[in-house]
């Protein structure tokens, strides 16, 4: 499924309320990660359609963490420099859980709504 064609195309909206679920989703499936690899994560699933930025995704992984939603940890790299890598907890992967069902139930209903009347 190609949704280049549709680049920009969604309301800022519909993803500022699923932003927290795409992050958990991501750091529960690649273990400990890091922002800016999540960043380029998302980027690449969506084949372009999301362009997070910096400004989007670490505010919102402090507000997770500061939740109790991510542990964060401060690991230095080879060249010296530090990054911070999260990883799920227990309780981020009940949100998530939750906010899943959440997504499955109204997109199952907006689907319900899209197809075409019977006559």
């Amino acid at each position: 499924m190609t949704v280049r064609g549709s680049e920009s195309a969604y309301l800022p909206d519909l993803l500022r309320g699923n932003t927290e679920a795409l992050l958990l989703f991501l750091i529960k499936e690649m273990g400990h990660t890091y922002g800016y690899q999540l960043i380029k994560e998302i980027g690449r699933r969506s084949e372009g359609f999301f362009r997070f930025k910096e400004g989007t995704v670490y505010p919102t992984l402090r507000k997770l963490e500061n939740s109790g939603l991510l542990q964060g940890e401060w690991r230095e790299m080879p060249n010296g420099q530090e990054r911070r890598y999260y990883r799920i907890t227990e309780a981020g992967i009940e949100f998530l859980q939750k906010k899943l069902a959440v997504w499955e139930s109204f997109s199952t209903a907006m689907n319900l709504v899209f197809k075409p009347a019977k006559p």
